[in-house]
């Protein structure tokens, strides 16, 4: 039985003796750790029924106890009213244990009844912890009323008040405030050097950091570790791998000691900047590894596409927190492994880990990217359930997820349903819209915008000029450039410039598509020459298109695509001694193809297939069915196209690889699969090819199915014969 305990027994009523004030105080005085708030309060209940005079030092000693035992502290807050001009040193005492606590706000009431009595009611000793707790609400508007206070009184010219503005602007996001409050300071220790130096980081502001930093060095006081984490974390954050490595050399040569926060804070610098070796070194050295390293590791190697590495890593792991859960699922959705991403947050959740918003915007992401409508339903009802639904971010999220899953209704219906709207919201319903291929739409959704005074960015016009291009409206297209640089003030950049040239070149005008190029203020890039490049094979401008090839392979000399239509261009010309060329080349230099594959939901479960692919277990039903399927189509004047297939096969051959493609695979299984299905939604990695798109509208008129295939640019959705894209695409 605890102390307090035996003391609550010995104090029953007894006619003969009456407590006194000195006997509670020696009663207080005997509280152990383990006295709880509940006996606490019977004290004071008996104090109340003794009839004493609630003397200030009972209560007094009621607030402190109650601050010991109680991580809450409304108790201590309701007897601390109870207390007529409580004086100053105890109130600060209080302050300094309010703003410590989960709720710091709750110190403004204590600031409040100080003041209440008057400007005297508080000292300078008072300012540090209030500001403090100011500080950690983010109150800015009481910090400033406080600050108002503190130079009426002339404690603004304290160091430690000084200190405290300094950390109450900076946290409350005014960084310049807070530069002027440290500016004028006359001595500062190393406490305020960090606050300003971590304000900055926080700011996003790290040239800031670091130029702080230099002039910190110049000073008398000496950086401590936290600094130099700060200013290595902003290192990492900004990608500056110069400046990270010269504070590494800073820490060698001022034989700064290597404490596990300050291992961490390197680890995670090099792993941000991509130097993964650097950063292994470090996270090998250390015993114990910490989790903020760990975590680091498995972002650094995700970001460079070594998800083997981070899973590596994360399975090392034996306690993971909602950081590193977010961070392995951002990597497989980052990485085109969104099925991976989606397991991994399904074994978070068995283990009852609740998804902040980062990790339920990387599952949405994977969803997106994924592309099964299903999936994407769960994740939405999801959403709903657990609180998510009013996140800005999320509904924006939700809308390119269900447009890239092929549903625009659905993404609309998240978009009219938003409380708050803005102009990534706006700008994700146009880009949908012109994925779709329904230009309309997407262009009044603009003018709905303007007419909302929202102001499209640069990422607006892009999905107006994308709207453009995928419908062939050439006018309109020159139009939407030219006011964008003349009745918005933005300045074109690459992925402007990229859309005209693929609005010129879709529509067959490649002189025009070349000028653009030739007229560009910048130097082209890979995009540019690509989009170049890609229309002069559409419409078989082979000088041209052998050109813009040669000038995207000197920017890029591996790159994939311009080697295979440098190789399609030569096949074509029958030049199969420059085809062999450019095989070779890949060949040595380890190029490869990138692999079309396709992807279809069926009954919550995703199956891939590749060209060609025999690793299905229904594999022999599913070319049966292809056989079938062909032989049906025939009868309505199908013919294999076999114009896609530029290698020196036979006819016969190349007939036989262009049924083999991996959207007829897909499509055949879910014929077999869902025969009563109305629509059928596939998603390809590749440009959908000539005979593919002839023979999904003949399906979708034979079969009376509607087929909605994702490819690489745009969607199609099949119905009776006809393409959304009126073969445009």
């Amino acid at each position: 039985m605890s102390a307090l305990a035996q003391t609550t027994l010995a104090l029953p009523p007894n006619p003969s003796f009456t407590p006194n004030s000195a006997a509670y105080s020696t009663l207080f005085t005997a509280l152990s750790t383990s006295t709880t708030i509940t006996q606490l309060k019977q004290v004071h209940a008996q104090i109340l029924r003794s009839k004493l005079d609630r003397s200030n030092p009972l209560l007094i000693k009621l607030v402190l106890s109650s601050c010991v035992l109680s991580p809450s502290l409304d108790y201590a807050l309701s007897v601390f009213n109870q207390i007529s001009n409580p004086p100053t040193q105890f109130c600060n005492k209080f302050l300094r244990e309010l703003s410590r606590r989960a709720e710091p706000s709750k110190a403004l009431l204590v600031y409040g009844k100080m003041r209440s009595e008057g400007l005297g009611g508080v000292d300078r000793f008072s300012f540090p912890p209030i500001l403090k707790a100011v500080s950690r609400a983010e109150a800015l508007t009481e910090g400033m009323e406080i600050h108002g206070v503190a130079s009426k009184l002339g404690f603004d010219k304290d160091p430690f008040v000084q200190t405290g503005l300094v950390r109450m602007y900076a946290a409350c996001g005014r960084i310049m405030e807070a530069r002027l409050m440290f500016d004028k300071m006359s001595h500062r220790d190393v406490v305020t050097w960090s606050i300003m130096i971590d304000g900055y980081c926080q700011s996003g502001l790290f040239d800031c950091v670091f130029h702080l930093f230099e002039e910190m060095k110049s000073s008398s006081v000496e950086p401590d570790g936290m600094i130099l984490s700060t200013v290595l974390s902003a290192c990492g954050r900004a990608g500056n791998l110069g400046y990270g490595r010269a504070i590494h050399d800073f820490i060698t040569e001022n034989n700064v000691v290597l404490d596990s926060h300050l291992n961490s804070a390197l680890v995670a610098m090099y792993a941000s900047c991509g130097s993964m070796d650097l950063a292994r070194q470090f996270y090998n050295k250390m015993s114990p590894k910490s989790l903020v390293a760990s975590t680091a590791m498995v972002s650094g190697y995700s970001k460079l596409g070594q998800i083997e590495d981070a899973r590596l890593i994360f399975n090392q792991l034996v306690e993971k927190d909602l950081i590193c859960w977010s961070a392995m699922i951002s990597g497989y959705a980052e990485s085109d492994l969104p099925q991976e991403a989606l397991r991994l947050f399904n074994e978070m959740q068995v283990l009852g880990i609740r998804p902040d918003q980062v990790t339920i915007l990387s599952v949405i992401s994977a969803c997106a990217h994924l592309g099964a409508l299903d999936q994407a339903n769960w994740i939405h009802i999801y959403v709903d359930k657990n609180g998510f639904w009013g996140a800005l971010p999320v509904n924006n999220a939700l809308i390119d997820m269900y447009a890239k899953c092929g549903s625009l209704e659905r993404a609309k219906g998240v978009f009219e349903r938003m409380p708050r709207k803005n102009v990534i919201s706006w700008t994700s319903m146009i880009s949908a819209f012109a994925m779709h291929g329904d230009a309309n739409n997407a262009l009044s959704f603009f003018n709905r915008m303007k007419d909302e005074n929202i102001e499209p960015n640069g990422v607006t016009f892009v999905g107006v000029l994308y709207a453009c291009s995928h419908a062939g409206l050439v006018e309109e297209g020159r139009n939407f450039f030219a006011s964008m640089i003349r009745e918005y003030n933005l300045t074109p950049k690459h992925e402007h410039y990229g859309c005209m040239v693929d609005l010129f070149g879709r529509a067959n005008l490649l002189r025009e598509a070349l000028e653009v190029v030739e007229a560009m203020p910048m130097a082209p890039n890979v995009v540019i020459w690509g989009s170049l490049m890609a229309a002069c094979r559409i419409h078989g401008e082979n000088e041209l298109g052998e050109f813009a090839a040669k000038q995207l392979l000197e920017l890029d000399p591996d790159h994939d695509g311009a080697l295979v239509v440098l190789s399609n261009i030569y096949a074509k010309q029958k030049r199969w001694d420059d085809v062999r060329k450019v095989r070779n080349l890949m060949k040595n230099s380890g190029i490869f193809k990138e692999r079309g594959y396709s992807r279809i939901e069926l009954n919550n479960e995703v199956y891939e297939f590749l060209m060609g692919d025999r690793k299905h277990k229904q594999a022999d039903q599913i070319y049966e069915k292809l056989d079938k399927v062909v032989s049906e189509l025939k009868l309505v004047g199908y013919a294999p196209n076999t114009c896609s297939v530029l290698v020196d096969l036979e006819e016969e051959e190349k007939k036989e690889v262009v049924l083999w493609h991996s959207e007829k695979l897909a499509l055949c299984y879910g014929l077999i699969c869902d025969k009563n299905a109305s629509s059928i939604r596939i998603v390809k990695n590749l440009r959908i090819c000539e005979d593919c798109h002839t023979f999904m509208k003949l399906v979708s008129k034979v079969y009376g199915k509607e087929i909605v295939i994702r490819d690489r640019t745009r969607f199609h959705h099949y119905k009776d014969g006809v393409c959304s894209c009126k073969d445009y695409w």
